[in-house]
């Protein structure tokens, strides 16, 4: 098995395709969608673009339906929910199809939708997501951070490091010899450095700083620094459309 790492969309190779792309949005379009499908959502369907949300969104039941996403960390005006974790309980979204549109990590999606499987990965998911990497016998993969418009996250890439780690673990192998590319190695040792203090990177990273600045999200940072709480896969059953399978 050969992973490449891309730090960000625009990094994804513009030809070639993996057997399995595994997209990360730590701060938190992939926590937050694997906590959404944990606690009973039947599926969440993702968009870069606002227009096309609100059109598939308008063809769901209504009340089946609910519309999620931000823009530069904050809800969007006139949705039901904005991108956090710890709003998508099972009282909310049970039940329900969320409709997902995010600054970053919802345009990560989108690029690698052609892939024949797409996954979705975060702190919290980590050996459920290395263990279906496993069984499905993938030999080359690509792990997708989501970024900041366009740049490099520090809390994507320590989760891109983590998953490398575990996966290593899990197949008995040196992580060296799963690494496709620098950037691989680069996140593997980042996650070596932080292994023991994950909510602390997640602060110090520029998206974490900004969310800080926009108020009071401590349960966020909890939930999303919370290795392994998770035991679920969001994976694309349709382009666009995760569900767990």
């Amino acid at each position: 098995m050969k992973i490449q790492y891309c730090p960000t969309p625009e990094a994804v190779p513009s030809s070639g395709q993996p057997d399995a792309a595994v997209v990360i949005d730590v701060l938190r379009a992939t926590t937050t969608m694997g906590w959404a499908l944990h606690n009973g959502a039947t599926a969440v369907h993702v968009f870069a673009q606002l227009d096309a949300l609100q059109r598939a969104a308008g063809a769901a039941p209504p009340d089946k339906r609910l519309l999620a996403g931000e823009r530069g960390g904050q809800r969007l005006e006139g949705f039901d929910l904005g991108n956090s974790p710890v709003a998508v309980t099972p009282a909310v979204v049970e039940g329900k199809q969320l409709f997902l549109s995010t600054t970053n990590g919802t345009r990560a999606l989108e690029r690698v939708q052609a892939a024949p499987h797409v996954l979705t990965c975060s702190l919290n998911n980590l050996e459920a997501v290395a263990e279906r990497l496993q069984t499905g016998a993938v030999g080359h993969g690509w792990i997708v951070g989501s970024g900041w418009e366009g740049g490099y996250s520090l809390e994507d890439s320590l989760a891109a490091g983590a998953l490398l780690h575990t996966m290593a673990a899990a197949l008995g192998s040196n992580p060296h010899h799963l690494c496709g590319n620098d950037e691989m190695i680069a996140a593997g040792a980042l996650w070596q450095v932080w292994r023991e203090k994950p909510e602390a990177c997640l602060r110090l990273a520029t998206h974490g700083q900004r969310l800080q600045r926009l108020g009071n999200h401590d349960a966020d940072f909890r939930c999303c620094a919370a290795v392994n709480s998770l035991a679920v896969v969001p994976t694309q059953t349709h382009p666009g459309m995760f569900q767990l399978v």
